[in-house]
């Protein structure tokens, strides 16, 4: 790998942090949506998390003796802006200064996303993301946030996985706010996109670098069939283009919005779409798997709670690759795959792996090692694709594993582990998996600088 690639590890606000209560802060949709009975898997909540909020110090020391140079967090929206919208509160502002401070200190380069999934509960009672005015508020935070923090976090990320925030939260219900809204929930996406853009124009400036970290993934047909390829165009269009193209291209896919019934809504907000295509620093992609669609055999049965609005009888094939814990099939191949494409569409444009990992029922050795040689094998070969492409001069600048430790994963609670740092939730120690210790290893026969 060449000298100057980022090696990262990320982690989230709300998965880490704990002290919900700490310092002002306001209560979120997954404080909500976490304390609802039978929302999450193991009925856990994220009050105490990893408590990050306090151990940050221990854990970016932790992170720079792995020999990883840049961390990547997310910024909790009411911990600035406790109601959504309003004044900074400085104690919020402060714990952000003293962790990217604790970065810097330790030759660790801060990367801050602005959003990763917190929004303040009462912008959701004022009707959440399906609500214009959530965007504005959006940029308001996040001037606040940038112009606290900018002189010691020069690298910023608008929003991560804004198709799991328009999707799971408002398309299935899976994920906070919990709402099932059919098509509505592409106005979320445009409003989250919206929300990105007006940000983007606010909070621009010399010396530091702006992107957005969405969650693509390569979409296979499961045959030739002109049904099945048809199924694929579908997913394709709401999980890829319906982002890249207004992102990169200024425009909506018109078959997703034929789809799913929205050509009309979507023309109503044309003058929105220069914002949205501003330019880009750079785009961060978090991978995790493939996925082989087929069109439904049999009769088409009425729209349930989906993510697949307008296509929700499309089914996912299971073509008989390995799957982690979360039944996502491997398929290290794909983020090349997913790479390429986004570059073909913005060939000069920075790319960075902004997450990628995998989670598996880790179990403790009598001598209390972490033997995790499952994820360790993934990590492996993602890296592998990465380091290729480099060599080939492909303008990839950066790799983030998920996560730097186990934390709250979202609706599935404490019961699935990411981490290449294992966390005893009962006692809080943190102890470094085998994935972790080979990634230092690795990581300490790259070229300096």
């Amino acid at each position: 790998m060449t000298s100057g690639f980022t090696w990262g590890a990320a982690t989230a606000s709300y998965q880490v942090e704990g002290a919900v209560s700490a310092d002002g802060r306001g209560p979120s949709i997954w404080d909500t949506f976490a304390h609802t009975p039978g929302k999450i898997a193991d009925g856990t909540n994220g009050d105490v998390a990893d408590e990050h909020h306090q151990r940050f110090g221990e854990d970016i020391r932790m992170l720079a003796e792995l020999g990883l140079n840049a961390y990547r967090f997310s910024i909790a929206w009411p911990r600035i802006v406790p109601s959504g919208s309003g004044a900074a509160n400085a104690a919020g502002l402060d714990f952000y200064r003293r962790l990217a401070e604790a970065c810097l200190e330790n030759g660790v380069t801060p990367y801050a996303t602005l959003y990763h999934w917190d929004l303040p509960q009462p912008l959701e009672d004022a009707g959440g993301w399906l609500n214009r005015d959530t965007a504005e508020r959006f940029r308001d935070y996040a001037v606040l946030a940038h112009d606290g923090l900018s002189d010691v976090v020069k690298h910023w990320m608008t929003l991560n996985e804004p198709w799991c925030s328009a999707f799971l939260g408002y398309g299935n219900g899976e994920h906070a706010p919990g709402r099932t809204e059919g098509a509505d929930a592409l106005k979320a996406v445009h409003h989250l996109l919206l929300g990105h853009g007006l940000t983007l124009d606010a909070i621009r400036s010399e010396g530091s670098s702006y992107g957005i970290a969405l969650n693509p993934a390569p979409i296979h047909a499961a045959t030739d069939s002109p049904a099945d390829r048809d199924a694929a165009r579908r997913i394709d269009g709401l999980r890829n283009r319906m982002f890249l193209e207004p992102l990169l291209s200024g425009r909506y896919p018109a078959d997703v919005l034929e789809d799913t019934g929205m050509t009309s809504w979507f023309a109503a907000q044309e003058a929105d779409l220069p914002l949205i295509a501003a330019p880009l620093d750079f785009i961060g992609v978090n991978y995790y798997c493939p996925t082989t669609v087929a069109a439904p055999d049999g009769p088409i049965s009425s729209p349930v709670a989906s993510t697949q609005p307008g296509s929700e009888n499309v089914v996912a094939v299971d073509t008989g690759l390995p799957r982690t814990q979360m039944g996502w099939p491997i398929q290290a191949t794909g983020l090349r795959d997913i790479l390429v494409t986004i570059n073909k569409l913005a060939p000069e444009l920075p790319l960075y792996v902004t997450e990628n990992g995998a989670a598996y029922p880790d179990s403790v050795t009598a001598d209390g090692a972490i033997e995790d040689d499952d994820r360790l094998d993934y990590i492996k070969q993602h890296i592998a694709v990465c380091e290729d492409l480099v060599a080939e001069g492909f303008p990839l600048k950066g790799y983030f594993v998920w996560s730097l430790m186990d934390n709250y994963e979202w609706s599935w609670g404490y019961s699935r582990r990411f981490g290449i740092v294992y966390v005893d939730y009962a006692t809080q120690a943190r102890t470094v998996k085998k994935s972790g210790r080979w990634l230092k290893d690795h990581l300490s026969r790259q070229p300096a600088g």
